[in-house]
């Protein structure tokens, strides 16, 4: 049985509560594990109960480009309840990870059932088609600095901070998110770094001046 599955479900009546309850359950995947495969069938909606997992669009042989890390309390997959058959993107656990698989024909049925519930599920969608076509857009028009400057932001946010996600992450990983070579991104941290804005601790990039970062990311 999962637990809480955030607060769009808090707006289910008891009953519509019980019958999620039996159309769901719970795997646990190992770090490295796949989670989901983009083209492949989709059964189901994915939320996350505990760990971290890396989003990314497959685009070639063994080319990605890292779209977003989820972590507790977040969906993949939503945009298979409206009528896809498959999943649009990859998953991979970047933790050890604990994954609720919820049936997405349940899901349709409380949509059609329970108005408030389905707003509350198309404003998330919603957010994650922002994010996506965010990235479309830094793909199209910077520069690598400016790409490096908005994957480094990305990940030094707060959430991610706090769970250390540099210790999970190889520097393919990071230029995967900046959709760049490794041997520039590389090169471009070293760089950074002579500028003053990052310092390089390990396997982790601090950033030290995060508004000539920022700046940096808007101009591209």
């Amino acid at each position: 049985m999962c637990e809480k599955l955030g607060e769009c479900f808090d707006k289910l009546s008891v009953d519509e509560k019980d019958f999620l309850a039996s159309q769901k359950k719970q795997l646990v995947y190992a770090r490295g594990e796949n989670i989901c495969k983009q083209g492949a069938f989709a059964p189901y909606v994915l939320y996350i109960l505990d760990g971290m997992v890396r989003i990314f669009v497959e685009s070639g042989h063994d080319k990605h480009l890292n779209i977003a890390i989820e972590n507790v309390g977040s969906y993949i997959g939503f945009n298979t309840v409206f009528g896809e058959s498959v999943y649009h993107y990859s998953a991979v656990a970047l933790t050890d990870s604990t994954i609720c698989m919820i049936d997405k024909q349940a899901l349709n049925k409380l949509f059609h059932k329970n108005k408030d519930f389905a707003l509350s599920i198309i404003s998330r969608n919603c957010r994650t088609e922002k994010l996506l076509l965010s990235h479309l857009r830094t793909q199209t028009h910077k520069q690598m600095p400016g790409k490096l400057a908005v994957a480094l932001l990305y990940l030094n946010k707060p959430d991610l901070q706090s769970k250390n996600v540099y210790n999970f992450l190889t520097r393919k990983d990071i230029a995967d998110f900046a959709g760049i070579t490794p041997e520039s991104t590389i090169k471009l941290l070293k760089e950074f770094e002579k500028d003053g804005l990052i310092k390089l601790d390990g396997k982790s990039v601090v950033i030290i001046d995060n508004n000539k970062l920022k700046e940096l990311s808007i101009r591209g």
